[in-house]
């Protein structure tokens, strides 16, 4: 797949400090693996994209909350996450109809990798995350492309390493502001308390209407008004937040809220027919599962009135993974309607836009290559 400039490469002026990846898998052990499934004469783009939170075979939960900006879409597992404030096992993006399958090959996955934590006495079951964007515009989603040896492919194919970013996994059938886009991720880190923390966000876009778009406060999409697809809002916005800061389930549910400042920031208002679903989950803190734990259990966690900077990081690496979710797209055919063409942005009218307003404000700091 060509690879294509990152916002940050092409000169976009994006603030705060990334990790060095400037990716979710910054935060150390979390791992990303997609299965990417493209068949052009089958009308097939679709896919799915896993997140492992913990690089440990053996059942430890993540500490986690959940919050829903607006709820036309799916995010499974999530009754718990707001009860408990925590969760086993991976994240899973894919499209709606491929909800099911995902479930049910993610639940395979980790029968398989947590036997210890299924076998003996105790009554144990497998809850993973699974979430969904709509891609029905590039990919014949009712033929249910992905099956659930699709969801084990992906998390067999996770890496630590540089995320890849647009068509790939569940982002593949995706289009963000009537560009194609799909997966996108940044990260930030933070000093806080006398300790760094990395904040990271994966984003599978799918949302919002061309001429809302802003980027980094510039109203880019009124300007580029051609090859327009849409004249509603169709799609969804998937936020996956992870850090390695210890937070409560409050906290990390008041983190979750600021995904919809993160995304706001690209002109989204949160349409009516868009899911804006979003997680936040910390590694910090592993612990066995509660019914191993100790009647009194100890735990550090990061004072609330001292968070303010992790929201703010948060919000700023959501603003990045969506934008470079659309710079990494490729002109793609439709299949409804048949026959017309998601284009991608013009990065280099982009670059332009802001060259020009640098000069008009007189700033000699260079943009673009």
């Amino acid at each position: 797949m060509p690879t294509r400039p990152r916002a940050r490469g092409l000169g976009l002026p994006f603030p705060g400090t990334t990790g060095p990846q400037n990716a979710i898998t910054d935060i150390a052990g979390l791992s990303v693996g997609f299965c990417t499934l493209t068949d052009t004469a089958q009308k097939m783009r679709t896919g799915v994209t896993a997140i492992l939170p913990r690089p440990e075979r053996e059942a430890r939960p993540v500490w986690a909350g959940q919050y829903t900006l607006n709820g036309n879409g799916e995010m499974t597992g999530t009754h718990w996450v707001n009860d408990a404030g925590y969760f086993l096992g991976p994240v899973m993006i894919t499209n709606t109809h491929g909800v099911g399958a995902v479930h049910s090959g993610a639940t395979r996955w980790m029968l398989d990798h947590y036997a210890d934590h299924f076998r003996g006495e105790h009554h144990a079951w497998a809850m993973p995350v699974v979430a969904e964007t709509y891609d029905g515009v590039l990919n014949d989603i009712n033929a249910m492309f992905v099956r659930p040896e699709h969801a084990i492919a992906a998390l067999e194919a996770r890496s630590t390493g540089p995320v890849a970013e647009g068509s790939v996994g569940g982002g593949n059938g995706m289009i963000s502001y009537e560009f194609k886009a799909g997966t996108g991720t940044s990260s930030r880190i933070v000093t806080l308390g006398g300790h760094c923390w990395t904040m990271g966000a994966l984003v599978q876009a799918n949302h919002g209407l061309r001429p809302w778009l802003s980027v980094l406060g510039r109203p880019v999409g009124r300007t580029m008004t051609e090859g327009r697809l849409l004249e509603q809002e169709l799609g969804s916005i998937i936020v996956i937040l992870a850090t390695d800061a210890p937070l409560s389930g409050l906290a990390l549910r008041q983190l979750a809220k600021r995904a919809a400042i993160g995304i706001g920031r690209g002109g989204t208002p949160g349409g009516n027919n868009s899911g804006d679903i979003f997680l936040a989950l910390s590694t910090a803190d592993p612990r066995p599962m509660p019914c191993a734990a100790p009647a009194l259990a100890t735990r550090q966690e990061l004072n609330m009135e001292m968070i303010d900077p992790l929201y703010l990081a948060a919000v700023e690496a959501i603003e990045e993974a969506v934008i470079n979710a659309i710079v990494a797209g490729e002109d793609t055919v439709t299949v409804k309607p048949e026959g017309r063409v998601c284009r991608a942005i013009d990065t280099g009218r982009l670059v332009e836009a802001f060259r020009q307003d640098r000069a008009d404000s007189g700033s000699g700091t260079p943009i673009g290559r």
